[in-house]
């Protein structure tokens, strides 16, 4: 007589579900998990000193200390803060540059060159003079960062309204619709998945930034916070500030992403399986 599985009951499947989801959860961060096993590993063999490598259990005792006594919170608080800032900026002027790019000629003809020659260069090049002429304080830092985040947002934006099929924006203007209900209501709608593209780039583009900055111009700040750290040959506070900046940086992707699909929730995208 053939073996006949049991069915599923109503009170396994749940469990079944959570076991999946633990399982899928693992497999996911299985690959960070074997890179910290192996940091440990490596740094209690004796192939590398302290300096050299110093374990992640000192490290994160570290971060641990910095957490208690405040340190990291006014750090991480400060590089954030620009950071943000920064975006935010680069969200909103990026894209009103790119709209009037893409619809207003004599933008587009004062613009199109300073982005041409402006996108490919490496913007930190204008660090030195932004430090003379704004001095090493939060304005230049944001200023430093703004230069080299917004390029993405305007290149995007620009691409996107370009793309926009125009059957929808003559059909809109033969029902009567205004040049604003045009914009607001037909192109930006369907441009906004790929503006939210350049966003997603801009995003941890100001991280970088900004704790780069931190690092060159000093002051207090995660990337200050590590060169201080180098200079008086602490490595492990060098390595905790790697290791905060890797968190904070996933966070804020994780939570762009989580953004993206609340604002695009009528987009096809948004039913279509994603690892976010």
């Amino acid at each position: 007589m053939a073996h006949v599985a049991p069915a599923i009951t109503e009170t396994e499947a749940p469990a079944l579900r959570l076991a999946r989801g633990l399982l899928w959860g693992f497999a996911r961060v299985a690959s960070i998990v074997l890179v910290l096993a192996a940091w440990e590993f490596l740094a209690r063999s004796g192939k590398y000193t302290p300096y050299q490598l110093p374990a992640l259990s000192a490290v994160l005792g570290r971060i641990w200390d910095d957490a208690v006594t405040g340190d990291l919170a006014i750090n991480t608080a400060l590089t954030l803060y620009r950071a943000l800032v920064s975006f935010a900026i680069c969200a909103v002027g990026g894209v009103l540059i790119g709209m009037a790019m893409s619809r207003n000629k004599i933008a587009n003809w004062f613009f199109d060159p300073i982005i041409s020659v402006g996108f490919p260069m490496p913007k930190i090049a204008f660090l030195p003079v932004v430090i003379l002429w704004l001095g090493v304080y939060d304005v230049s830092k944001i200023t430093i960062i703004v230069i080299d985040a917004i390029f993405p947002v305007i290149a995007a934006t620009i691409i996107a309204i370009q793309n926009v099929e125009r059957e929808f924006i003559w059909s809109a203007r033969n029902m009567g619709a205004t040049n604003r209900e045009v914009l607001f209501q037909i192109v930006l709608p369907a441009a906004m998945p790929q503006i939210m593209t350049g966003l997603q780039v801009s995003l941890p583009l100001t991280l970088i930034v900004a704790v780069v900055a931190e690092m060159l111009m000093g002051g207090y700040g995660l990337g200050g916070a590590m060169m201080t750290a180098s200079r008086f040959a602490n490595s492990v506070g060098v390595f905790a500030g790697i290791v905060e900046i890797a968190v904070i940086g996933y966070i804020l992707v994780k939570a762009m992403s989580l953004i993206r699909r609340h604002l695009l929730i009528w987009h096809q995208e948004a039913n279509e399986p994603t690892t976010a």
